[in-house]
């Protein structure tokens, strides 16, 4: 029949078996079972041999296309045929060279599938038959540009399609051969006369597959549109201006914050020039929060270095509704009852284009600094050249690195003190950490956000030294998504896909060219103003004993430490209102901006 004839063509193996003796069914259908399992359970371990398995398969079935007396006359048929045979050859030819073509290439012999299947659902045949083959084409083309959409799953998830119809096709060939061993009188039952027919359970069957094909395809687009939906968009204010001045610190343009402001201020986005870790010229945006009752003459500055919120240009905290809220920046209130302005930096590569530097500090300092000095040019902004730096997480390690190279990047800004909020201090240590107890899917995730951008920054480290074959598209598309979007859940499902027999990271990570880069971006050497770090006990993201490493080695190296450690918060719960941090936070800075003397040193003498 016309349906089954378009499924048969998706594997050559049923047209070449079709009369095999039954002791031959049993062996090909238990090599065959076993194929697919390897497929399912291993989609990266067996990657090569699913290419292989694809494209011989492509290959044969479209010379045995060209070949059937069957075919139909027009020309579009045998087209398709070519196709078939085309997009095998390459995915045979190229696997040794690039296995990033293979989800590409799966994902068209998909639509190339369905193109088939659309085509024998006008041929002759039972009515039955045809509605399933276009059902059954439909979905395959709905699939395959999905697939094309979500690269990153498209080798696991068109993995797990063939190697399912493997498994399925191999044990029906092995009940098949048993079967034939045990009926000597099988073969006469096949050639008995045919029934006249009507309608039956098969009709039906078939047309219950079309009705969850379809089903199927729908749901597969509904979700599609809520994961696209969801995700941030980047409007024309972060595209830098066709003439953009060479000096860094630039205010480009100014605007209203689109988000929700603090009772008592106002919010402006800006986008300013900047240079990267390297030195080269970049665009930078971020906020700048005052109150709406300003104080008369110049105000001091509280420059807010925000956490980890992903690494793609949309994960900018100034895309997002709720970034100028207490709930984001630490005591903002009492910040604003103080007539203080806060600068928040989104960092280069997050709301503009370019490379994100995701605890690379010299990338992070440079863009935080340069917002403040963007800020001053503002019209009716009057900022003083105090700066306090305040940062948590990933923000606490550009805080320090911002302190650490304020005197020489931005001799004109006076930075009284740094405030570091459970800090990344140790980038290298951290990662070693992390990793003793195997990647889980989070971390999977994370892991890429450390790896895409020190890849983009440092030509040393390459990305295919730390990722098994094939899944390059997985690491880079997992980059590209923020922890806020819907579309988040397709990188964590990426990661469960990934077998425990062989992750998805194969390299030390902390070895080689990445880790001897992740050490270099450690926090170390005397610093010139106060520090004032604090964490909690319960913090489930960057365990306390690195901390206390932290502050060791910072008095070890002579500097000024004042330092808390809060029994029972967690990662996020230092920050947050009602912390009893933030008082101290609020007078420990204050008494740097008036010269009040207070405890800025508790290092053991």
């Amino acid at each position: 029949m016309a349906g089954e004839r378009s499924m048969r063509r998706w594997s050559v193996l049923p047209s070449l078996i079709a009369h095999a003796p039954a002791r031959v069914l049993v062996v090909v259908g238990a090599v065959t079972a076993l194929l697919g399992v390897l497929i399912v359970a291993r989609p990266l371990t067996s990657l090569l041999l699913l290419g292989l398995y694809v494209g011989a398969s492509a290959v044969i079935s479209g010379v045995i296309e060209l070949a059937t007396s069957h075919r139909s006359a027009r020309g579009w048929t045998r087209a398709v045929a070519v196709l078939w045979i085309v997009g095998g050859v390459l995915v045979i030819a190229w696997l040794g060279r690039s296995l990033e073509l293979l989800p590409p290439v799966l994902a068209a012999l998909l639509i190339l599938g369905g193109v088939a299947s659309l085509g024998e659902g006008v041929a002759r045949g039972p009515v039955s038959a045809r509605v399933l083959a276009v059902a059954w084409g439909g979905a395959q083309i709905a699939f395959g540009i999905l697939s094309l959409t979500w690269p990153d799953v498209t080798v696991l998830v068109v993995a797990v399609v063939f190697g399912l119809r493997t498994l399925v096709f191999g044990a029906s060939l092995l009940v098949r051969g048993v079967l034939g061993l045990n009926r000597r009188s099988a073969a006469v039952a096949q050639r008995a006369a045919p029934t006249p027919r009507r309608f039956g359970w098969a009709d039906a069957g078939r047309y219950g597959l079309s009705l969850l094909l379809v089903a199927v395809a729908t749901v597969g687009w509904s979700l599609n549109d809520w994961l696209r939906e969801g995700a941030p968009v980047i409007d024309a204010f972060y595209s830098a201006p066709a003439d953009v001045p060479a000096r860094h610190g630039a205010l480009l343009r100014f605007d209203d914050y689109e988000g929700d402001a603090p009772p008592a201020g106002v919010v402006q986005r800006i986008l300013y020039t900047t240079t990267d870790a390297d030195g080269r010229p970049a665009v930078g945006s971020g906020l700048v929060i005052t109150s709406s009752d300003p104080l008369p003459g110049p105000r001091p500055v509280v420059l807010w270095n925000h956490g980890t919120t992903g690494v793609a240009r949309g994960c900018a905290p100034s895309l997002r509704d709720n970034s100028a809220t207490r709930w984001a920046i630490p005591a903002l209130d009492e910040v604003l009852k103080r007539g203080w302005i806060v600068v928040a930096p989104d960092y280069s590569g997050q709301g503009t284009a370019g490379a994100f530097p995701y605890l690379i500090g010299q990338g992070e300092a440079r863009s935080a600094l340069d917002a403040v000095r963007a800020a001053a040019e503002l019209p009716q902004r009057w900022l003083a050249p105090d700066v306090v730096v305040w940062g948590h997480s990933q923000g606490g390690h550009a805080a320090l690195w911002t302190s650490k190279i304020a005197r020489a990047y931005a001799p004109e800004l006076h930075v009284l003190g740094t405030a570091a909020l459970a800090p990344v201090a140790d980038p290298h240590a951290l990662a070693r950490d992390l990793l003793s107890g195997g990647a889980s899917p989070e971390l999977t995730v994370l892991i890429s956000w450390v790896l895409v951008p020190y890849a983009q920054a440092y030509p040393d480290v390459r990305i295919s030294d730390y990722v098994a074959p094939g899944a390059m598209p997985i690491v880079r598309e997992m980059a590209q998504r923020c922890p806020t979007e819907p579309g988040v859940i397709v990188s964590v499902l990426a990661a469960l896909g990934v077998s425990e027999d062989r992750p998805l990271y194969v390299g030390d990570l902390t070895g080689g060219p990445l880790g001897a880069r992740l050490q270099q971006n450690a926090v170390t050497g005397k610093f010139a103003a106060p520090l004032l770090v604090a964490w909690g006990s319960k913090d489930e993201v960057i365990p306390k004993r690195l901390q206390d490493r932290f502050v060791e080695r910072m008095c070890a190296e002579g500097n000024r430490v004042r330092w808390r450690e809060y029994s029972g918060v967690n990662h996020l719960g230092v920050l947050q209102p009602g912390s009893p941090f933030l008082s101290l936070l609020v007078k420990w800075t204050d008494d740097l901006f008036v010269g009040r003397p207070s405890v800025t040193d508790e290092c053991p003498t």
